[in-house]
């Protein structure tokens, strides 16, 4: 297992973590292997994980991991919580708009409790993990709730968007919350749905502007390596396949 060959890697998972309704069966069965990193997982909630009334397999498996982080990570009605890493900062957000308490808008209690924690965090580099990519390519497209959250990220300089739900790896441009190239100042967006279960095709909706790269028939991780002032990423492909995606950039 890939996993394995980094012992000492933070793993951070992009929501839908055990399908299809995150049930204690389900992630009995992702014990069995995704497992064998929990202690060092910091997990994301997706919508398949609300399956389950109140995400209940999600908190129950993850509960003693996020404790350390907070009431914000445990609870079911936020599920939202952040952590430093070396000199950078992360930011956990929920993004199944309908399960949070006062939802996605711009003066909901999620988009405060973010405007403060960057405000307090104000370090070089900063990478939010949030389930719905804002743009993706082929099936999924744009994602309007999420724009309020990522209006938050943009002002306070974030770097990096992490995000599952489509099941494919893109990586797309930096760019504004509305889709504007912006090389200087913009939020690049990686989309990893290459956890296991499936694959969409690109084929299934239009190729969004600024895609860079992207892959649609390989499962695998993204590795990223983050200094304290720039990150390096490297998709790593299941074993048999030949894709790869790696590079380098420095923070704003």
């Amino acid at each position: 297992m890939i996993l394995d060959e980094f012992p000492e890697a933070i793993v951070a998972t992009l929501g839908d973590n055990a399908y299809n309704s995150g049930s204690a069966r389900q992630f009995a069965c992702y014990d069995e292997t995704w497992g064998r990193a929990k202690e060092r997982t910091r997990p994301t909630l997706g919508g398949h994980d609300y399956k389950t009334p109140n995400a209940s397999g999600y908190f129950d498996y993850f509960g003693d991991v996020l404790e350390p982080f907070g009431e914000t990570a445990t609870d079911p009605d936020r599920g939202y919580y952040s952590y430093n890493l070396g000199e950078w900062h992360v930011v956990v957000l929920n993004s199944i708009c309908q399960e949070v308490t006062g939802g996605c808008e711009t003066d909901s209690e999620q988009a405060e409790w973010l405007r403060e924690d960057l405000a307090a965090n104000a370090g070089d580099c900063t990478v939010a993990m949030i389930h719905h990519p804002r743009f993706s390519s082929g099936r999924k497209g744009e994602e309007a709730a999420v724009e309020p959250l990522w209006d938050v990220l943009y002002e306070h300089g974030v770097e990096l968007a992490l995000s599952g739900d489509n099941h494919a790896y893109e990586r797309l441009a930096p760019t504004t919350p509305t889709g504007e190239l912006d090389p200087e100042a913009g939020i690049r967006q990686f989309v990893v749905g290459t956890g296991g279960r499936s694959h969409y095709l690109f084929t299934e909706g239009p190729i969004q502007p600024h895609s860079e790269s992207r892959n649609d028939d390989t499962f695998g991780v993204l590795k990223l390596t983050l200094h304290p002032d720039r990150y390096e990423w490297d998709f790593l492909p299941e074993e048999g396949k030949t894709f790869t995606d790696e590079g380098s950039e420095g923070c704003h």
